[in-house]
């Protein structure tokens, strides 16, 4: 039930961006084993001058930051492998892969809020948290 904001320094086409948003949560699908309809993923298109990237990029206008809040609980390695996968989706879309940051929150299950106001860890999820 990861929740994914994705922010870029340009516009890109609803096409591209759907893509994005699909390449990002493939890489969840495949790497923090979640279900497919468990889909929350936004992508905010800034304007350049409101959006600083680290200095040196060679295409600094597809400096993209992606942040994700998910459950506690996934070990390193699917963290990393979940990386590797997000950085590789975006390729095609030309983002290069050091121009990708991604940043992970674990919350603990007691603070979300889902399926008409209960606490997560009071709901059976449909699959593993620890993966």
């Amino acid at each position: 039930m990861p929740s994914v904001l994705i922010e870029t320094r340009q516009e890109y086409s609803s096409d591209i961006e759907e893509g994005m948003m699909e390449a990002v949560h493939s890489a969840l699908r495949e790497n923090f084993k979640i279900l497919p309809h468990d889909r929350n993923v936004r992508l905010i298109s800034h304007k350049p001058h409101r959006f600083q990237y680290p200095s040196g990029k060679e295409k600094p206008e597809c400096y993209t930051h992606i942040s994700i809040d998910c459950f506690a609980g996934r070990s390193l390695e699917a963290k990393r492998n979940l990386y590797k996968a997000i950085v590789k989706n975006l390729e095609p879309f030309g983002i290069p892969n050091d121009h990708v940051k991604i940043m992970l929150r674990e919350i603990t299950a007691e603070n979300w809020g889902i399926r008409g106001g209960q606490a997560a860890c009071d709901v059976e999820l449909g699959y593993q948290i620890e993966v």
